[in-house]
């Protein structure tokens, strides 16, 4: 096993263990605060459970390999296109907060919208392996058109925030893949002031704003969590309350174990117990770029670096909003906070990654900068 490898898999098995802390350590002090009729060990069980789930599907991935994987991409997309119908179905998709993006299985939640992330990008990668250098205006916007239907199905459930993360994976491909600017850049900066000026004219959008500004506005609505949250991280000072020592996760921040639960470990933790979470993602980051740089091929070079954006920039975005810097949207926290279909898909990634590792070991590695393999 390389060092990058070995950089991976440590940093996402110490993510992973202080994560199951802190969801017990939430959910527990949760229940027993307001007395509630469950296992205080329920949900920490559900979490393990999705990550035996998660290693069993990497270690398939593992086995089949990810330019198999990578081939099997269009059927695979079709799939999650049929369960992400399903999400709308009465009876079988499950309704929760007015939105719709869960299927229920013995018992499990399992949200369709987490395998997009990875089957999307996929396919678009498929597309550009296929095209080579010949990728015309006329192919860019058919494959985009093909791409539009799962990412509108997510859009209505309404889930903007795994929409925004497939759209930005998708840019990232844009850049990595060469496609000339003109093709998307100009459009996209076109959209955006469109899309900038019709929501300057909607009242609500004015509200959401004045409450990202000054959650204060709003404490008993959308403005309670964010605030709690920056209270919580703010009282952790430079070491912490220490851990199970929160004051936050008794019913002052509620479901804190999900999207917020870096601010309760903030606050039992500190300012240090933060800068290790901080660097065990830019570990994770260096290791997966370093196995994105020395694949093979170009399809080992894509992959690695989109499955390496993806965990970066979630964790990006969820530490962001815990600490005030981004409006509030619902974001799981990669491999740390409650969420079965995040980290079953996330630790199955990993096994992707760690498989395009093992195959960088080969007399060919592939140059990004020249798109040429070059002998070692």
């Amino acid at each position: 096993m390389s060092t990058r490898a070995i950089l991976l898999s440590a940093s996402v098995a110490v993510l992973y263990a202080l994560g199951l802390l802190m969801v017990f350590n939430t959910t527990s002090a949760e229940i027993i605060n307001q007395s509630l009729n469950a296992d205080v060990h329920g949900v920490l069980y559900k979490q393990i459970a999705f990550s035996f789930i998660g290693a069993m599907l990497g270690a398939v991935a593992y086995r089949l390999g990810y330019d198999r994987l990578l081939s099997w991409s269009v059927p695979i997309l079709a799939t999650v296109t049929a369960l992400l119908l399903l999400v709308y179905v009465p009876g079988i998709g499950q309704k929760v907060n007015g939105a719709r993006r869960w299927l229920s299985l013995f018992g499990f939640s399992f949200q369709p919208s987490e395998c997009a992330k990875l089957a999307i990008p996929a396919v678009f990668i498929r597309w550009l392996l296929i095209q080579k250098e010949q990728i015309s205006f006329r192919s860019f916007c058919q494959i985009l058109i093909a791409l539009t239907f799962p990412i509108a199905l997510i859009l209505l459930e309404p889930d903007n925030g795994t929409t925004a993360i497939i759209l930005f994976s998708l840019l990232v491909l844009f850049v990595l893949g060469k496609i000339t600017p003109k093709f998307w850049a100009w459009p996209l900066l076109v959209l955006c002031c469109f899309g900038a000026a019709a929501a300057y004219q909607m009242p609500h959008v004015h509200h959401r704003i004045e409450v990202y500004l000054h959650p204060e506005l709003d404490l008993l609505g959308k403005g309670h969590q964010p605030h709690q949250a920056k209270i919580a991280a703010g009282s952790g000072g430079l070491l912490g309350r220490g851990i199970g020592e929160s004051l936050q996760k008794l019913n002052y921040l509620p479901e804190a174990q999900n999207d917020y639960v870096a601010a309760i470990f903030a606050e039992e933790t500190g300012f240090l117990g933060m800068l290790l979470l901080i660097g065990l993602y830019a570990i994770f980051m260096y290791a997966g770029f370093g196995i994105a740089l020395n694949a093979r091929d170009r399809a080992g070079f894509l992959i690695a670096s989109l499955l390496t954006t993806l965990v970066a920039i979630q964790a990006f975005l969820n530490l962001g909003i815990v600490s005030g810097l981004l409006p509030s949207k619902g974001m799981t926290l990669p491999f740390f906070s409650q969420g079965g279909s995040s980290l079953m898909i996330n630790i199955a990634a990993v096994f992707i990654l760690l498989d395009i590792d093992r195959k960088c070991r080969t007399q060919q590695l592939y140059s990004f900068r020249s798109k040429t393999p070059t002998k070692t």
